[in-house]
């Protein structure tokens, strides 16, 4: 069995990274869930993966979009119709 222990260092270093302040409790805490999270990442590399295919998606998912039928799209006078500030056909909007 891998044993990952992560430092507080470590666990300051990814919330830097993420721009996360931590309490101390809160660092404790992350360094206890991420080390066990590493530990169960690292069984992986205990298993005899030989002969088993690579996978990028653990279903097997065949076109799952919709069909890209042309349909009718909105007339610009629907398209307008609850426009609060139309303008020459366009939406209005006010200057950046």
């Amino acid at each position: 069995m891998v044993v990952v222990e992560i430092s507080r260092d470590e666990v300051l270093h990814v919330a830097k990274l993420a721009r996360l302040a931590l309490s101390e409790q809160e660092i404790e805490k992350f360094r206890e869930q991420l080390s066990a999270i590493l530990e169960a990442v690292g069984k992986v590399s205990e298993l005899d993966l030989d002969g088993v295919p690579t996978t990028s998606h653990p279903l097997d998912l065949v076109n799952v979009l919709a069909e890209d039928d042309p349909v009718p799209s909105l007339s610009r006078e629907a398209a307008l119709a609850n426009a609060p500030d139309p303008e020459d056909g366009f939406f209005g909007v006010p200057p950046v």
